[in-house]
């Protein structure tokens, strides 16, 4: 049984189609024209549509293109006394399902019917699975069973449809931006575009441009107008990772395009207008931000209409042995290398240790592993980690300013010494951090892009996690 609407400015026709459809128990429903049967359309759902061709107030191609527009999955099939190959070719060609000339027999109407109805209930079912599929990839990929990871899986599913702007907050490294993916995945848009940028990799001269695109001649090298990211996520998503380093002038710009659904190309006057879903992620606490002049509060109440946190690994260690299985599979088939067991004992020393840097610290210690591991087992000592997690460098007594200036001699350079204390600042951090130059910056409170920047001022060539995932 199917749902059928019967369109044909003829009474006797709609007779006829009703009276024969109704024999295999379908439901039908009548139109006098395609103005009707689109109005129609735009309130019911159907199976399948069997359409005049010409009609007084439109074509049998009208009620197609509503159709498709209303649910692409519904079938159409076109009545015509006018049995043109150009026609059929054309009404095939824009998606009709079949197409069947004046006069017909009854039965010839009722078994393209019933093919019909049997096409658009095989897509509907493949779109279901492939619905469940995409559910089920984005879950996966969010791996653990503790009760912190349960509930961002949950909040993914209750949040995903709704299309909302998602703050998303977390220290480095602990997913942030599968779980912007995973909302992705799993929402209306996911046949568009997900696009991401770290806004703290960027340089803040160049991140508008990034953004909201800009014309000729808008600044130095700027020899031809170029498309932003917002542009280029029109209809899909756009993921701003590190969103508390925007400039102030970045967050106005931003606050516009959540506000109104317009965009300003840097140096243009005109607006353009974009439909995109902002989720936006950070490892700062933002209200800090704001109350110290650095972010805009509009920008925050904004970007925090439904936050969620993704707590450390190590509030989280239940979760530990399972990630590490789960991503040593994973790695193994991305390096393309023999995936191999990891001992009770390797689980169980992976499990004590508090991982500063979450999940991507775990990823690039399994990656090691299998890369150098001899054995056909992980061991122990294929995972050399740290006595300790990291903290912060222990001084002796309180340090401030009036403590400092007590240790200086009388006289002295006062630039040469700022410089020398900075790079002694950031030498001492990259060491406690292991070169992870994310957590350093976390710990110095500057943004990752700063502390590159002043990494390659001192030529220190630290160690670098541009690799590993925010």
């Amino acid at each position: 049984m199917a749902k059928i609407l019967v369109i044909d400015d003829e009474p006797g026709m709609r007779r006829i189609l009703d009276t024969n459809l109704r024999r295999d128990a379908h439901v039908v429903r009548e139109a006098a024209g395609a103005a009707e049967a689109i109005d129609i359309l735009k309130r019911e759902d159907f199976d399948v549509v069997l359409t005049d061709q010409r009609m007084p107030d439109g074509s049998g191609l009208d009620v197609l293109h509503a159709a498709q527009e209303d649910d692409p999955t519904t079938s159409v099939i076109f009545l015509t006394a006018v049995g043109t190959l150009e026609l059929a070719v054309e009404s095939m060609r824009q998606g009709a399902f079949d197409f069947l000339t004046k006069p017909f027999a009854p039965d010839v109407v009722r078994a393209a019917v019933r093919r019909a109805s049997e096409h658009t209930a095989l897509l509907r079912e493949n779109s279901a699975l492939k619905t469940a599929v995409r559910k089920l990839e984005g879950a996966n990929e969010i791996l653990g069973s503790s009760l912190a990871i349960c509930g961002v899986r949950d909040f993914i599913a209750r949040v995903a449809a709704t299309g909302t702007t998602v703050l998303i907050t977390g220290e480095t490294g602990t997913g942030k931006e599968l779980v912007a993916r995973a909302i992705h995945r799993n929402s209306p848009r996911a046949k568009k575009s997900f696009i991401a940028i770290n806004c703290a990799a960027v340089t803040e001269s160049l991140l508008e441009s990034e953004l909201f695109g800009h014309e000729r001649g808008a600044f130095t090298g700027a020899d031809k107008s170029r498309a932003g990211l917002f542009e280029a996520a029109h209809e899909g998503t756009l993921f701003l990772d590190e969103v508390a380093e925007m400039s102030l002038a970045a967050q106005a710009k931003l606050l516009r395009v959540l506000a109104d659904g317009e965009i300003q190309r840097v140096g243009s006057t005109a607006t353009r207008r974009v439909d995109v879903r902002v989720l936006a992620a950070t490892h700062r606490k933002l209200d800090e931000r704001v109350r110290d002049g650095l972010f805009r509060e509009d920008l925050y109440y904004r970007l925090a209409v439904v936050p969620v946190h993704i707590a450390p690994l190590r509030q989280r260690q239940e979760d530990i042995s399972e990630l590490s299985l789960s991503l040593s599979r994973q790695i193994a088939g991305e390096m393309k290398v023999a995936a191999r067991p990891i001992s009770a004992a390797a689980l169980e020393k992976l499990s004590g240790y508090a991982f500063p840097g979450n999940v991507r610290e775990l990823k690039n210690l399994l990656e090691r592993a299998l890369i150098l591991a001899q054995g056909p087992e992980l061991q122990p000592d294929d995972f050399p980690l740290q006595p300790a997690s990291f903290t912060a460098p222990q001084t002796t007594g309180e340090l401030t300013p009036e403590s400092l200036a007590a240790r200086l001699p009388a006289q002295l350079d006062l630039r040469k010494t700022m410089t020398e204390i900075e790079r002694a600042l950031i030498v001492r951090s990259l060491q406690f951090a292991n070169g992870v130059q994310a957590e350093a910056a976390r710990y110095l409170g500057v943004s990752r892009s700063d502390l590159g920047y002043k990494i390659g001022k001192y030529s220190l060539h630290a160690p670098s996690d541009d690799l590993q995932l925010s």
